[in-house]
């Protein structure tokens, strides 16, 4: 009996579709990316190329294949609803990246796209720091997010080549 609930569970698993993630297959050898001063997510983007992908990313854009610019990066926090005291109850926080893929002979294989993310954050006066390191939180999974999300749309790109 112990060893047919493991069997059973990957079974359901393998219907359901899951399945771990692999390596990305980017359809270059080579990256450089251009992101903007002081913004973590050139950094997220190092960090997955360099850890699920056989691409390699270089310091100059001379010797790569394909330029990656992050043309820019925003967070925005609105106020998305306040109590009939006047005091806020949620915040709307918002992520914005723009970025584009030109491949070494100046060719964009991605035009200028934009990933928009967003989450709602409840706000108590009660629990001020708590719900700035709650919020510090949430824009560090959006940005985290957004990474991943151009890392897959990277991994989709026809080269000439490929």
């Amino acid at each position: 009996m112990k060893r047919t609930i493991p069997v059973v569970f990957c079974l359901f698993l393998a219907a359901c579709g899951f399945q771990l993630r692999g390596t990305a297959s980017l359809p270059f050898e080579t990256l450089y990316i251009s992101s903007p001063a002081g913004n973590p997510i050139g950094t997220d983007l190092r960090r997955f190329i360099k850890a699920g992908t056989n691409t390699r990313i270089v310091d100059n854009p001379k010797d790569a294949a394909a330029t990656l610019e992050v043309i820019s990066a925003v967070n925005e926090r609105q106020i998305m609803s306040v109590s009939g005291g006047g005091r806020v109850r949620e915040f709307d926080l918002r992520y914005r990246v723009s970025f584009r893929l030109i491949d070494a002979k100046g060719v964009e294989l991605i035009p200028a796209n934009e990933i928009a993310l967003r989450r709602i954050l409840p706000f108590t006066d009660a629990q001020v720091v708590a719900k700035e390191g709650e919020e510090a939180m949430l824009v560090r999974e959006m940005q985290s997010d957004a990474a991943a999300q151009i890392l897959r749309r990277l991994e989709s790109v026809h080269t000439a080549e490929g």
